[in-house]
């Protein structure tokens, strides 16, 4: 509308029946706006929480490791690294080292490289291995964002509900021709 008085601003907005906001104060002269404040306000927050709902806090999980691990159990742990990574979470693997076993940090390498080239194509290696202590730790980042395994992982789960929809209409449409069928032959006997 241009430069008015704010008396007449006012005036308008008590016509529209509408609310007159500030939206830059800072500015010369201040610039203000014809809206219905209460429902800008909800909106907002709905956008907000929306925002809220779609950010994603990548967790750093952890999986410790022995030095002489079994092949069924570097499997299974294998397994559980796999499945932290492709829920786009970053993994801490540790292995830890008893008594004879420190003077070999090699093996430690060894294992832990060995395992990164397992799950190279879910992640990558975010810190080398490096010894702590007793213990040797590798952190390995996700080739995706946690948001997108999150949308991700809503998709399979709304398409494998629109595929048991479709099993469970087809299993209900073949019912209901058997139910069908009987009920002409019943007629014809009866008739």
């Amino acid at each position: 509308m241009g430069i008015v008085a704010i008396r007449k601003a006012l005036d308008l907005a008590r016509e529209a029946e509408l609310d007159l906001v500030e939206v830059a104060p800072q500015a010369k002269p201040p610039v203000v706006k014809l809206m219905d404040y209460g429902k800008f306000k909800y909106e907002s927050a709905q956008k907000a929480r929306e925002a809220r709902k779609n950010q994603a806090n990548t967790a750093l999980k952890e999986i410790r490791f022995r030095l002489k691990i079994d092949e069924h159990d570097y499997e299974t742990k294998k397994g559980h690294v796999t499945r932290f990574l492709s829920g786009g979470d970053k993994v801490k693997v540790m292995i830890m080292f008893r008594g004879r076993e420190q003077s070999r940090p090699e093996m430690g390498v060894r294992l832990l490289n060995r395992l990164a080239e397992d799950v190279s194509e879910l992640g990558s290696v975010e810190s080398a291995p490096r010894v702590d202590g007793r213990n040797m730790v590798m952190v390995i980042a996700p080739a995706k964002s946690k948001a997108d395994a999150k949308a991700e992982s809503r998709r399979a789960t709304a398409e494998s509900r629109g595929s048991r929809a479709e099993v469970k209409s087809r299993r209900d449409r073949e019912a209901q021709a058997k139910s069908g069928r009987s009920s002409e032959e019943a007629s014809e006997q009866l008739g």
